[in-house]
């Protein structure tokens, strides 16, 4: 792999669950490849044992979850154990969606280590993971 290939961030964008709205994990995918990043995207009604396969098939770096549907609490803690289970909790995880601000400290403490709320920018996305994504 050349040099530059290895710095390429590589991201799984994945919409968890029965919410079949994915207009905002498409624009984030499309944020995320504009910014130089690879990108996955899922698509709808992923299982989070398919966006972990997903994610190990694909050598993400990070993975990015999008719930509307308020199953942030359930999805997002099974994709973060499914990802320790198979020896890839270094693939760090992200959300975004309808999430009440009391749940963030939750998913923070399952693993999550970030949450976009509705209002966040595509480029404070793309900054946050440029800064927390390892590109050695």
């Amino acid at each position: 792999m050349s040099e530059t290939t290895a710095s390429v961030i590589r991201v799984v964008v994945a919409k968890p669950g029965l919410d079949g709205h994915d207009r905002g994990a498409k624009v984030v995918a499309r944020a995320l490849r504009d910014a130089g990043m690879e990108v996955v995207y899922t698509g709808l009604h992923q299982t989070p044992e398919q966006i972990v396969e997903a994610a190990i098939q694909e050598d993400a770096d990070v993975v990015g979850l999008s719930v509307l549907s308020g199953a942030h609490l359930t999805l997002f803690a099974r994709v973060v154990e499914l990802l320790r289970e198979r020896d890839a909790a270094d693939i760090i995880v992200f959300g975004g969606g309808i999430i009440p601000a009391d749940d963030i400290p939750e998913l923070e403490a399952l693993g999550v280590a970030k949450i976009f709320t509705p209002g966040a920018t595509t480029n404070e996305i793309v900054d946050w993971v440029r800064a927390n994504v390892p590109t050695d």
